[in-house]
């Protein structure tokens, strides 16, 4: 099976979903990370490389956390219902930019300004007009950020990181079949020549994603110990498997550029598993209940 791999969602009404959120509101604050046993680093690489790992999470919770609750204003003209899952999904994502705030000063580390490569990403995603833009970029920014925590999840030893990485590796099941949720409502209300232009984002998002994988390993490699090859693989294959296993989105990978990661179209459509399923989704609800699987 592919390291990382990413499974595909199944479609629920938003009544499920925001339902699903106000369960898990109601237990969120109730979860804290252990600090009981002190984090040590092997070396000073392996700390700076942890601390860079952790900031780019916590932009990438940041940029969320602000973009669904903004969203939400604009929705809640046509949808209320849909607006109040935006928001209680956004709040999450703000409880995980919390955590990551305690998270980073215990380590010894700092929040700190975006690099070159980070800053890049979020000004063009902070620059997105459209909804159903917005959407798609967070989806596919969501789909890489749940490849990446439970492929390092597998690979550091540290407790309490460990405890951090499965949170937001759990949390991300959920976040990644929703935000699918969104998108679908959201194109429902989009024309065609704007679903036409959306072709275009998606193709240049999934190659840039890809190719931030290099960027990231510069830095991030001593801490989460994965290679180029290995993530840019699994990004490849989960950004192209989500969507083709969502034909009614209309956005199919370049088979070209699944070839030069030794992956085919026609295989990924084919596999499904249960990691970012509905399914998966659900059992997620109950944060108590949920085991995290290592890739």
């Amino acid at each position: 099976m592919q390291r990382g791999r990413i499974g595909a969602p199944i479609e629920k009404p938003t009544s499920w979903w925001l339902a699903k959120l106000k369960q898990r509101k109601a237990r969120m604050y109730e979860e804290h990370l252990d600090w009981s046993t002190p984090v040590v680093f092997d070396s000073p690489e392996e700390k700076e490389g942890c601390i860079r790992f952790f900031n780019a999470a916590f932009r990438a919770e940041e940029s969320g956390l602000r973009q669904a609750h903004e969203l939400a204003d604009e929705v809640a003209q046509w949808d209320p219902e849909l607006a109040e899952t935006l928001r209680l999904y956004g709040d999450e994502e703000g409880w995980h930019r919390e955590l990551l705030t305690e998270f980073m000063d215990k380590i010894g580390g700092e929040i700190r300004p975006m690099g070159k490569v980070t800053g890049t990403f979020y000004h063009v995603y902070g620059a997105a007009k459209h909804m159903e833009t917005i959407m798609l970029t967070n989806l596919m920014f969501e789909t890489i950020g749940a490849t990446t925590y439970r492929m390092a999840l597998g690979r550091v030893k540290q407790k309490t990181i460990k405890q951090m990485l499965t949170i937001l590796t759990r949390d991300e099941s959920f976040h990644v079949p929703l935000n699918v949720h969104f998108i679908r409502q959201i194109l429902k209300r989009t024309g065609p020549l704007r679903r036409a232009k959306l072709q275009g984002v998606y193709h240049l998002v999934y190659t840039a994603l890809i190719g931030s994988a290099f960027a990231s390993r510069r830095v991030a490699k001593p801490f989460d110990h994965i290679s180029f090859k290995d993530l840019a693989t699994a990004y490849a294959a989960n950004l192209g498997r989500l969507f083709l296993n969502e034909p009614d989105l209309l956005l199919r990978p370049s088979e070209t550029l699944l070839r030069l990661f030794g992956l085919r179209g026609e295989v990924l459509a084919a596999e499904r598993d249960d990691v970012t399923s509905v399914a998966a989704a659900e059992a997620a609800a109950d944060r108590e209940r949920v085991v995290v699987r290592a890739s």
